[in-house]
């Protein structure tokens, strides 16, 4: 089984999802369903906060100086594969043109992928990793 451990560091994510710990339970166990995942044994850790936040951590880790939607760090060990930020402001800003969930699932499902190690450095890299991460955002949202 995959498990998140959820880290609230910005209150107003609670506005939006009541229990952010039990969401991500619930899509991880869906995401379990699947045969890729079916057998897979992580675990990783997931900041939810805000863009002040989100601006020091990619200034210090990348040295860009702005805030950025999902940050992930990728750790060397097999099952606590590493860790992944979250911006709620960049999140909810774009929920205005969909909706708060699929927005919050695109980031996540975003950094769970390079955390197992895809990245979108080139062109075909972007597009297999894009593909594989909407047939999973699908997989959550257009299914019972």
């Amino acid at each position: 089984m995959i498990k998140a451990n959820v880290i609230l560091d910005y209150s107003k994510w609670k506005n939006k999802i009541k229990d952010p710990e039990n969401y991500l339970e619930e899509k991880l166990k869906k995401l379990s369903k699947k045969p890729y995942f079916k057998k897979k044994k992580q675990e990783f850790s997931i900041l939810l906060t805000n863009n002040k936040k989100m601006k020091n951590l990619n200034f210090k880790f990348r040295k860009k100086n702005k805030p950025t939607d999902v940050l992930s760090f990728q750790s060397n060990d097999n099952i606590y594969i590493g860790d992944i930020a979250i911006s709620y402001e960049i999140v909810n800003k774009r929920s205005k043109l969909s909706n708060f969930f699929i927005e919050f699932d695109k980031m996540w499902i975003h950094g769970y992928f390079h955390l197992i190690g895809y990245d979108h450095k080139k062109l075909k890299d972007f597009k297999k990793m894009a593909k594989k991460e909407n047939l999973i955002l699908n997989y959550f949202h257009n299914s019972n």
